[in-house]
């Protein structure tokens, strides 16, 4: 149910906890999300963003409990993605002349979904909206990460409500960060960077600096999926930061998938021998087929380092390896040093293919990576671990 942000502010959301994927399977939600709305209540009455399409009736019936609809003067749609805007329909059925604040490109992208004329008002960068006490400032937030997304920041009380910036999917009760495991909510915190934001990474930096530009103080952080940040919000802008700067951990990772173990083996034999050169440095290996995706890219994302290895098959690579290499493609990653490695049995095209993808997403390749015919014998086990070594020294 709803619960009290502030004095002013209400939570009407929804907690989404048996979601395990997001965006037709693109995204996994192991530990659930929110849809966060929220009611502001000041001389006016203002309601930021709704929810999935699916809760939206239920979403109505609640918000119907904590407020008589007719007294919503204003809403404001930070983003015209369905699952911030999908409860609008339902709700403008009720108060259908209630003025709808959103940047021209959600205007476009909220028709786009729902083919409604509502009384949408655009707003750019530096609009106001006096609620009372307090004003309404909206601050345009392209590609973070649609090109409708938009900030509105909330004076006096000093609230940023930041739409899918800052995020996460991870529902908790209660829904305050220092309230919540930190452990788990910076585990999903980074994965929601580097699954989704990563691509618009000097976007995140530009906009971060502009927002600071403001000299807006920050008090909360009130996010549209995962925890609100309460205490020293300032944390998370200072890792989007962090994040956004060629983020790399002292990490190694290995992707692989394997028809016969071949590959597999070949992973822990290169493994071995960049252990023997860097010894501090964390390695994780990961069977791409047994391994949640938006996982791997987690950890691909966190590393100095990326090895990627598929056998050959009918002359190309098995398909989890391809799909990840397509995902890796639109993320453009940077400061990451990539090989590729594999086994084949008749035609081995697959290392080639391998180095053309990664070298057509603009990765550095350090060199023309290693293969091995069927399943390697000590001789072939040997080169595969002097294989990692010379790859350790080379990114040194």
């Amino acid at each position: 149910m709803s619960f009290k942000v502030n004095y002013k502010v209400t939570w009407v959301g929804i907690k989404d906890w048996e979601l395990r994927d997001f965006h037709g399977d693109e995204y996994s939600t192991h530990r659930g999300t929110t849809y966060n709305s929220y009611l502001i209540r000041d001389e006016k009455t203002v309601l930021i963003d709704t929810v999935w399409m699916p809760f939206a009736k239920e979403y109505i019936e609640r918000l119907k409990k904590e407020i008589d609809l007719d007294e919503i003067d204003y809403i404001i749609a930070n983003h015209g993605e369905i699952d911030h805007s999908g409860a609008l329909v339902e709700l403008m059925r009720e108060i259908p002349n209630t003025p709808i604040y959103c940047t021209k490109a959600a205007i476009n992208s909220i028709k786009g979904h729902y083919h409604q004329d509502w009384n949408f008002v655009e707003v750019k960068t530096g609009d106001e909206l006096n609620i009372g006490k307090s004003k309404l400032v909206f601050i345009e937030a392209k590609m973070l990460h649609w090109p409708d997304s938009m900030f509105t920041y909330m004076t006096k009380d000093n609230m940023l409500f930041s739409n899918d910036a800052f995020g996460q999917h991870y529902v908790s009760d209660p829904m305050f960060n220092d309230l919540v495991n930190e452990e788990e909510l910076y585990q999903e915190a980074i994965k929601y960077y580097a699954n989704i934001l990563t691509p618009f990474s000097p976007l995140v930096t530009r906009k971060i600096k502009e927002v600071l530009d403001f000299k807006l103080p920050v008090d909360m952080i009130c996010t549209s999926h995962g925890v609100i940040w309460r205490d020293n919000p300032v944390q998370i802008i200072e890792k989007y930061l962090e994040w956004a700067d060629g983020y790399q951990e002292n990490q190694i990772t290995l992707i692989y998938d394997s028809m016969w173990h071949g590959t597999r083996r070949m992973a822990e034999a290169i493994a071995e021998g960049i252990k023997d050169v860097e010894k501090d440095t964390r390695i994780k290996l990961f069977n791409g087929a047994k391994t949640d995706k938006n996982d791997i890219l987690t950890e691909v994302f966190k590393s100095k380092a990326v090895l990627i290895g598929s056998s050959t098959v009918n002359n190309g690579l098995l398909y989890s390896i391809s799909g990840l290499l397509e995902m890796m493609k639109g993320m453009k990653y940077k400061n990451k040093k990539f090989a590729a490695f594999g086994s084949y049995g008749w035609s081995g095209e697959g290392i080639k293919i391998i180095n053309d993808e990664l070298k057509d997403a603009k990765y550095d390749v350090v060199n023309e990576g290693i293969r091995e015919l069927w399943n390697p014998d000590d001789v072939q086990i040997e080169r595969c671990k002097n294989f990692g070594k010379d790859f350790a020294e080379k990114i040194k």
